[in-house]
């Protein structure tokens, strides 16, 4: 078959790299292309804003798929167009597209489907929006409306800052068209994070997570760029994180766009913001991101061609992805000077070194060629990508790699990927154990809590009878691993926290889970009638069981740790006054 790619950044060449790997594909268009894409694929000069000529094209060639990289063209409408002209086509339309396309249609989006956002709301008036801020309170973030190539968001610690971005968008049309409207709202803190998931409408299939690197400077200072550098996995988005973006963001989203007459397919990417226990979404995106579509489809190991098919033709539920387990790491090389004015027509040197590595793509993304010498044709220029064992392997690679390129003026981030290496490097605090994987509905409710605290934890599935070596070695080594406290979820009567218990010092708590026929009271006895001298802590059966193990856990670490101590101080304060609030709805109804 034939494949059309539509832009010419990181972004496709990777789409490119990956599809022309399809034994399915025989050959690859790109429109328009880069220097690097040209060894890859067919490159056309055609614009990706330029949909009647892509029409033509497709039809003249006998394109039989067309895969669309930016934003820009979603948004004009390219998918409707290819689609009326009986040409199929990967993305969503443009009243999907919407979603990314205007930040206050998606807010509203957000806000009336109950999807976790920050507070805000959208202005045209200049004193509306400026009395918002006010009132909404310092640091706070003001959004140019429409698309802004990633750089029409402005984070302000100051409400001066913010009256001034305000301005910028409104009255001085710092971004034109995109500034006719405002978004303005609360500053969320966490970590961010990009979880990217192929829909057809109906049935959402995630990607690996990633985490992007939007500000130009080490240590995310300097102001937003279109990205400097991902890495996939992002550590912040554990299971349990995985489980509630998919049951509060994604699946919600998809569904409530085809409840309001908007059926997206094609790619949804959530921008999101977690805090602890908190997940809430910044931005959606209705396209692949910029650059960690570059990590992310170097873990995929499953052929894209069908799985596009498959959203085109709403059969996404007979599909799955296979990942590399190995981390990916994309690190940016710009010139100097973006994301503001910058130099073009520098010759690059190395790029051919540095693809000699093993497991090492160097990904094209502002480049052009000019007689034999390949040069500089963007802001962000090269996207240098690796694949390592660990985060901290890739890390070393794509480094390695990215020294061996050269031109005038060439920057980049020194400290791509130290993020997820200091959440590896931190040590467990407590360690949770389930006898089987079905049990983590109910012992999700313990990393809940354990989350909510900002205690670090370990999960993880021992049993105490069908591995019994691997149960014991776990409570063996669990002091050693940095942790205080192991809670330990089984049920029938496996027994599997008093086995934990007799191989090690630390306090083990049970819960008990219902999973025969006696209901759980085979597992709460097998873990209450403990022997004298092997203790074990035994929880109520299911999930306010578990809950309550993640209590005792962090109170037990409370004993010496001030910040939980008053955390737990908070939380008790904060049960009291709901129990009088609604104590008063029934003593003194409306």
């Amino acid at each position: 078959m034939k494949v059309l790619v539509v832009g010419g950044g990181g972004r496709e060449h990777a789409l490119v790299w990956k599809i022309a790997q399809s034994p399915r594909v025989k050959t690859v268009y790109c429109a328009p292309g880069n220097a690097g894409i040209a060894r890859l694929a067919v490159c056309v000069p055609i614009a990706a804003g330029e949909i009647d000529a892509l029409i033509a094209f497709a039809r003249e060639n006998g394109v039989d798929l067309t895969v669309v990289g930016p934003e820009g063209p979603l948004a004009a409408g390219i998918v409707d167009r290819f689609e009326e002209a009986g040409l199929a086509i990967f993305g969503p339309r443009k009243n999907a597209a919407e979603l990314e396309a205007s930040k206050s249609f998606a807010k509203e989006f957000m806000l009336r489907n109950g999807i976790p956002t920050a507070r805000g709301r959208s202005f045209t008036d200049l004193k509306a929006a400026e009395s918002f801020a006010a009132a909404l309170g310092a640091p706070l973030v003001v959004k140019a409306d429409g698309l802004a190539a990633g750089k029409g968001v402005i984070v302000c610690a100051g409400l001066k800052e913010a009256r001034e971005a305000i301005r910028r968008i409104l009255v001085a049309r710092e971004f034109g068209e995109a500034g006719s409207r405002v978004v303005v709202e609360e500053c969320l803190k966490g970590e961010e994070a990009s979880f990217l998931a192929l829909t057809d409408g109906k049935t959402v299939l995630p990607l690996p997570s990633a985490q992007d690197h939007k500000a130009i400077y080490d240590g995310d200072r300097g102001p937003n760029t279109g990205g400097m550098g991902a890495y996939s996995p992002a550590p912040v988005v554990d299971a349990l994180m995985h489980r509630r973006v998919m049951e509060e963001i994604m699946v919600p989203a998809v569904r409530a766009m085809a409840a309001e007459g908007r059926p997206y397919k094609g790619v949804l990417y959530a921008g999101l913001m977690i805090d602890r226990d908190r997940v809430q979404v910044l931005e959606f995106n209705a396209r692949f991101g910029d650059p960690e579509t570059q990590p992310i489809l170097m873990r995929v190991k499953t052929d894209l061609v069908p799985l596009m098919e498959a959203a085109i033709a709403g059969r996404l539920d007979s599909c799955a992805i296979e990942v590399d387990p190995r981390a990916a790491v994309c690190v940016v090389l710009a010139q100097e000077g973006y994301p503001g004015a910058y130099a073009r027509g520098a010759p690059i040197r190395g790029i051919e070194a540095a693809n000699r590595i093993r497991d090492v793509v160097v990904f094209h993304a502002g480049t052009k060629t000019k007689g034999r010498a390949v040069v500089t044709d963007g802001g962000r220029v090269l996207g240098v990508t690796a694949l390592g064992g660990t985060v901290a392997e890739a890390i070393d690679k794509a480094y390695l790699a990215a020294a061996k390129i050269r031109w005038d003026g060439v920057y980049y981030r020194k400290d791509i990927g130290r993020k997820a290496m200091a959440r590896k490097a931190m040590k467990p605090a407590v360690g949770i154990v389930m006898g089987s994987d079905s049990d983590l509905p109910v012992m999700q409710e313990a990393a809940a809590v354990l989350k909510k605290f900002d205690v670090p934890y370990e999960m993880t599935v021992a049993s105490a009878h069908r591995s019994p070596a691997r149960a014991a070695a776990f409570a063996a080594n669990a002091a050693k691993r940095g942790m205080r406290v192991i809670i330990a979820g089984a049920g029938h009567a496996a027994h599997l926290a008093g086995v934990l218990a007799a191989h090690t010092t630390l306090p083990v708590i049970g819960v008990p889970i219902d999973s025969s026929s006696l209901q759980g009271l085979d597992a709460l006895l097998s873990t209450v009638q403990m022997p004298p001298g092997i203790p074990v802590a035994t929880m109520a059966i299911g999930k306010s069981g578990a809950r309550n193990a993640g209590i005792l856990a962090v109170q037990m670490l409370a004993i010496s740790d001030a910040r939980l101590a008053s955390e737990l101080e908070r939380m008790k304060e904060e049960m009291a006054a709901e129990v009088e609030r609604k104590a008063k709805n029934i003593e003194e109804p409306r």
